[in-house]
């Protein structure tokens, strides 16, 4: 068992986003006794340090709620989330791409740029007048 108050050291996250989690029911609220802090379960722990890896990787809370809405489920429903979540991934690293390429060719430009009072970057952001 956990008290709130040590949950920072133990989870590395603040008493806020405990009650957000809980708020947002990823995370049960045990009882308060009637003096003290809230005490919370290894399970709920563990819980935790979960949500907090999948957002690690890039999960949103919604996807980490349908994993955790999964966990007793066959592996095939986790593997079509886990695909859709890599497909994603893909989709950002090929526009990611995209971007590095435009970019390098517009520092380039910026490179051979004769004219230092004109900028080819904030040229090439220029709405187009027609």
């Amino acid at each position: 068992m956990v008290a709130v108050a040590r949950y920072r050291k133990e989870v590395g996250v603040n008493v806020e986003t405990i009650r957000f989690y809980e708020r947002k029911s990823l995370i049960e609220q045990p009882t308060k006794p009637e003096t003290g802090y809230r005490h919370y379960s290894d399970e709920i722990v563990n819980r935790v340090r979960f949500i907090k890896r999948t957002q690690e990787l890039g999960f949103s809370l919604k996807e980490i709620e349908n994993l955790l809405k999964l966990n007793d489920s066959p592996c095939s429903q986790v593997q079509d989330l886990a695909e859709a979540k890599l497909e994603s991934v893909a989709d950002k690293i090929s526009d990611l791409k995209k971007l590095q390429k435009a970019l390098t060719e517009l520092v380039g430009l910026c490179h051979s740029n004769a004219d230092k009072n004109t900028c080819p970057v904030i040229d090439s952001l220029q709405p187009n007048s027609k």
